[in-house]
């Protein structure tokens, strides 16, 4: 039976993983172990507990000042000897921080090879974002099994030359995990989200990138500023990053606003429900980009770069880069213009249908000889745009393999998470804040 060392660190990594480790773990076909490096801690936590997962080794690197030289060494030193412990027949780790190369470095000194997950993804831009750009080009060159969430991220990894054969197009996992927790109909634990329940609309506003730091962050928050003044009955809700660098930029402006609330950061059930209360959503986030237009709201990407081009050209995501005048101009035509706002949260997302950790499965098993591959992820976007229509509205479902899931994962969670109700976060909160 083969092995697969699962190692992740970060909130993003726990929750595209999440879904496939839980798969992992109801299937005969492998047996998995899962390793954290908590380079975020209690947001990994809390994710951890909301599916259920406990890992089975976790080396807790996160530190109070958290560099990236800290966290690749720590990592390599940390997973090195788990290589030697279990031997794996591989590892899978996911996305682009400095867990995913260094663990994936650790793995190619060790001679395992190495399944991507979201392999693909490319700004061309090596600095933006930084150092996700390199860290997902290194993961690339060390991976043996690419799994790849778009035809468009296919295309970036023939194009560096890498085997076809050994690309598979999984779709996101991400909607995986927000399917599954949606079906899990869990209830919200922050306080603040009952005071956006009356609101006529509400704008979501998420920014943390490493190069949004400084001016570009302050222009972001002056916007926000201008928006809320502009739109008095609609609520702002931000929850915000916990790095002081973050805060010292984007909050400023918005104090003595009545209608912006800003909190901590959400853990994924609270801002799961955010996102679906939302009107539009204002993010620097690759994973809320992901997420949102599968809940039919317009997303306006805070940079001026995206390595996730498939939701743009599908319409359901509007690059607006940190120019003040433009992010409060394209917001305010969202807000103001009902067939605008329609033709945006109409488009159908790209990105997944919740059957990727399903394929993600499929592509293990065809690695080693278990079973052949499944269908690939083509994308509803893709396909209608080929025809030379425009895509019709449809949800997408949960996949029956995944609906089987959704009982036993809310049995699972109720408890922990219950357990880590504020206030008791709230002291932990302070140190919870990792580099990429």
């Amino acid at each position: 039976m083969p092995r697969i060392l699962v190692v992740y660190g970060t909130r993003p990594e726990a929750i595209k993983l999440a879904p496939v480790v839980t798969a992992l773990r109801r299937t005969h076909c492998f047996e998995t172990v899962v390793a954290v490096t908590a380079q975020h801690r209690l947001m990994l936590d809390q994710v951890n507990g909301i599916f259920g997962i406990r890992p089975d080794h976790d080396l807790d690197l996160l530190r109070e000042r958290p560099n990236l030289t800290g966290i690749t060494a720590g990592t390599i030193e940390g997973i090195e000897p788990l290589l030697a412990k279990y031997k794996p027949d591989m590892m899978l780790v996911q996305g682009d921080t400095t867990t995913v190369f260094a663990a994936a470095l650790a793995a190619f000194y060790a001679q395992v090879p190495v399944a991507h997950l979201e392999a693909g993804l490319r700004t061309s831009h090596r600095y933006d974002p930084y150092p996700e750009e390199i860290n997902r080009r290194l993961a690339t060159v060390l991976a043996s099994l690419h799994l790849a969430p778009t035809s468009n991220a296919r295309r970036n990894l023939e194009h560096e030359g890498v085997d076809p054969a050994s690309i598979h197009v999984t779709g996101n996992t991400v909607i995986d995990a927000l399917l599954q927790v949606h079906g899990m109909h869990l209830p919200t634990t922050e306080p603040a989200l009952d005071r956006i329940g009356d609101a006529e609309r509400l704008i979501l506003v998420t920014s943390h990138r490493r190069e949004n730091w400084g001016a570009p962050m302050e222009r972001i928050g002056r916007a926000v500023a201008r928006l809320a003044r502009r739109y008095p009955q609609a609520r702002v809700l931000l929850p915000a990053h916990l790095n002081p660098i973050v805060r010292e930029s984007l909050l400023p402006p918005l104090d003595g606003l009545d209608n912006v609330v800003v909190t901590a950061p959400l853990d994924y059930v609270d801002m799961a429900h955010a996102v679906a209360a939302s009107t539009i959503v204002l993010t620097d986030s690759g994973g809320v980009q992901e997420e949102a237009p599968s809940l039919g709201k317009p997303v306006l990407v805070l940079r001026e770069t995206t390595e996730r081009p498939e939701a743009v050209e599908a319409g359901t995501v509007a690059l607006v880069g940190t120019d003040e005048d433009r992010i409060v101009d394209t917001a305010s035509e969202l807000l103001d213009e009902p067939a605008r706002y329609l033709e945006m949260a109409r488009a159908v997302n790209p990105y997944g249908d919740g059957r990727a950790s399903e394929r993600v499965l499929g592509a293990l098993g065809a690695y080693f000889g278990l079973n052949e591959p499944l269908e690939e992820f083509a994308g509803e976007a893709a396909g209608a745009a080929s025809a030379g229509t425009r895509p019709t509205t449809r949800r997408p479902r949960v996949h029956p393999v995944l609906s089987r899931l959704v009982v036993p994962l809310r049995e699972a969670v109720q408890p922990a998470r219950a357990a880590m109700r504020k206030p008791e976060r709230e002291t932990e909160r302070s140190l919870n804040w990792g580099a990429r």
